[in-house]
């Protein structure tokens, strides 16, 4: 989606919008509206959070840190751009901190006033600009997929337990049993993957399982959410309505205080899981240790970039997906595997070859022999003559 339209200020110069301010930027997200300005304090901004920003229809982004550090080519801030989004950068914090939540902000190049005062500034991110970071940032690869490799193997060593020997998962029900087991998260592309399972969900039972916000993705799907995973901050995304509606929710990592009231107050008993791999990945194996047929993976994806691009939590990515092994199916590729459609054309192929073969059974036959002498030769003359 390309934002053309941008509101400015008739007197003096720059975009204009109110300010929206959060250091955590997955709490911001669900506040903004349209126009807004976001002020977020988020190093090497990931693809997902920013196709959100986008969705959400931002005016503008003021990033206290840098989107693109150098450490690895981080991929958010290209969907911005993109979409027509302008960004700034490297905003210092004491002058960050001048920004009022709910302020009426002007951001002209890489100045952010409150009427004529400045109050902070920074570097504008062009085009031009974040092609020479990311370019720089592409030598920082090896660097940190050893610092990746690091990480999984130590989480590997906190959670033996759970991805070897599957032990302390929460009992959830018997619906995935022999059962294909779908998993939604949040994703720039869900939606459209939702979109492209419709002819392979319409054929066969399928458990849901949806991760955070993505639950609302599933509902607008038509999919009924059997089980809902949350992880911190989650609860702040997904309706009441929807937590009400699953089957069974799930609390990946010990909840709050406050958490614990608000699920309380709505009706809903949420199971803990103990761990600290990622929801999607707590997802994934549930699903296998409740043996289902396959897992198909909606929402997120797990190539080196993703990996990389994926704030810290790219070791457990990587865990999860070993740990799934070949029953994971990723849905923007089953629907090129599968077609629950037999087609006319099948049905005539199948019918000719079983006809060829009786044909050619009987003429091995001395009756088939004696009437190809006969007649056969004639049928083949005529049918060149037809061709001919």
């Amino acid at each position: 989606m390309r934002l053309t339209k941008q509101r400015h200020s008739p007197e003096l110069p720059g975009i204009v919008g109110v300010a929206r301010v959060d250091r955590r930027t997955a709490a911001l997200l669900p506040r903004l509206q349209r126009g807004d300005i976001a002020v977020i304090d988020h190093l090497d901004l990931d693809r997902t959070t920013a196709q959100r920003l986008v969705n959400a229809q931002v005016g503008a982004v003021v990033n206290v840190s840098r989107f693109v550090s150098g450490r690895h080519p981080a991929r958010g801030a290209g969907v911005l751009i993109e979409a027509g989004i302008p960004l700034v950068d490297q905003v210092p914090a004491a002058e960050a901190a001048r920004i009022r939540d709910g302020a009426r902000l002007r951001l002209h190049g890489g100045e952010v006033h409150s009427a004529e005062e400045l109050l902070a500034s920074g570097e504008e991110l062009t085009a031009e600009r974040l092609a020479e970071e990311l370019e720089g940032a592409r030598a920082g690869l090896p660097s940190q997929l050893a610092t990746l490799t690091h990480n999984t193997t130590e989480l590997l060593r906190r959670e033996e337990r759970l991805l070897l020997h599957r032990e302390g998962l929460p009992r959830v029900g018997s619906t995935w049993a022999g059962n294909p087991v779908l998993v939604v998260s949040p994703g720039p592309t869900v939606a459209e993957e939702l979109r492209g399972l419709k002819p392979w969900l319409k054929q066969q039972p399928v458990t849901v399982v949806a991760v955070g916000a993505a639950a609302e993705a599933a509902t607008k799907a038509g999919r009924k959410v059997d089980v809902l995973v949350l992880a911190a901050g989650d609860l702040e995304l997904v309706s009441a309505k929807a937590l009400r509606a699953a089957g069974a929710v799930v609390r990946v990592g010990a909840p709050g205080e406050a958490e614990i009231e608000s699920l309380t107050r709505l009706g809903v008993r949420a199971q803990v899981f103990d761990t600290s791999v990622g929801a999607h990945e707590a997802a994934l194996v549930m699903a296998v240790a409740g043996d289902a047929t396959v897992v198909v993976s909606a929402g997120h994806h797990a190539d080196v970039a993703t990996l990389l691009d994926r704030q810290g939590s790219g070791p457990s990515a990587l865990l999860g997906r070993l740990a799934v092994g070949d029953r994971l199916v990723d849905a923007e590729v089953l629907p090129q595997l599968w077609s629950g459609h037999v087609r006319s054309w099948h049905l005539w192929l199948v019918l000719l070859v079983g006809l060829l073969a009786v044909a050619a059974a009987v003429l091995v036959t001395p009756v088939g022999q004696d009437w190809w002498d006969q007649h056969g030769r004639d049928l083949f003359d005529s049918m060149q003559g037809l061709f001919r």
